[in-house]
């Protein structure tokens, strides 16, 4: 089978058209197309159900995608030993973790270490749901949630707690709430429906000092992505909670209720045992325990 024809097969199942994978080759849509067939032609089954929302894997290209991305996996784990048996920490580092830590405390500190290790390549994926790095669906994560898989290997990073915000603009428009009663009539923010397990107490101010008979509290907006609700409070339409991670000198936000504490999550740097030696993730590793270190809200 051709290596090339292969490559271009395991590109197109993950993009789900012609096109997109051609723009991730450098290759035009009519030459996508033509290894496809081609290597069609060449196995004597069908690898695609063609249709007009994209591309879709038959029984046959299915089983030909779950072997070439075997393949590839093993492939990127031989490239970065190899990268690894250099002097200097090279090669690419995917990283996921939740959209709040992702977008407001990570993402902003990655420029002082890639001035430390210009030869490392950074990918963050901000994702509320956990990706699977078993599957090689990225190589370490950030992680609110204390993972129970034995082959996994985890490090607390810091705790994480949440209070009530809201903007100076609506402040100075409104006012303070002076106790957990007031809030009763304050415009509240809180997460959408069916928030994800990483924010499963996000939206406490509803119930907090709220009898246990009664109805949680009324909000005026919800939004379904903690970031969202950052740029919410933000804009002043009302109060929130906010992880303490997500909250900068720069932000134009005030705590209120400073006396009331909601909930606490501890945050975890996780990564495969079989990864354990690899030079890329110890530095990034270290770098993530020294940013703690100094961050201090």
């Amino acid at each position: 089978m051709d290596w090339d024809k292969l490559r271009v097969f395991h590109t197109v199942a993950l993009a789900g058209s012609f096109t997109h994978a051609g723009e991730n080759l450098n290759l035009s849509q009519s030459a996508v197309s033509r290894q496809i067939s081609a290597l069609e032609e060449e196995l004597g089954v069908q690898l695609f159900h063609r249709h007009a929302r994209g591309l879709e894997p038959t029984e046959h290209g299915d089983l030909l995608y779950q072997s070439a991305h075997e393949v590839f996996d093993k492939l990127a784990a031989v490239r970065a030993r190899l990268a690894d048996s250099k002097n200097i920490p090279s090669g690419d580092l995917r990283i996921t973790t939740t959209v709040g830590i992702g977008s407001t405390w990570l993402t902003p500190r990655t420029h002082e270490f890639l001035e430390l290790y210009p030869d490392i390549r950074l990918s963050i994926i901000c994702d509320d749901r956990e990706l699977d790095l078993g599957m090689r669906e990225a190589d370490v994560a950030i992680r609110i949630t204390e993972p129970r898989q034995t082959d996994l290997i985890k490090k607390r990073l810091f705790t994480a707690h949440s209070h009530l915000y809201a903007s100076k603009i609506y402040i100075e428009k409104y006012g303070a709430p002076r106790d957990v009663d007031d809030l009763d009539d304050c415009p509240l923010i809180a997460y959408g429906d069916h928030a994800p397990p990483t924010l499963r107490n996000i939206n406490w101010p509803l119930t907090i000092g709220v009898k246990s008979h009664n109805r949680p509290r009324a909000t005026i907006l919800q939004v379904n992505n903690i970031y969202g609700l950052l740029l919410a409070i933000e804009s002043g339409v009302g109060i929130g909670s906010l992880p303490d991670y997500m909250i900068t000198p720069d932000r134009p936000l005030q705590r209120i209720l400073p006396e009331i504490d909601g909930p606490t999550t501890d945050a975890y740097f996780v990564y495969p045992e079989e990864l354990r030696n690899t030079k890329r993730i110890g530095v990034f590793r270290d770098f993530l325990e020294e940013q703690v270190h100094k961050w201090q809200f």
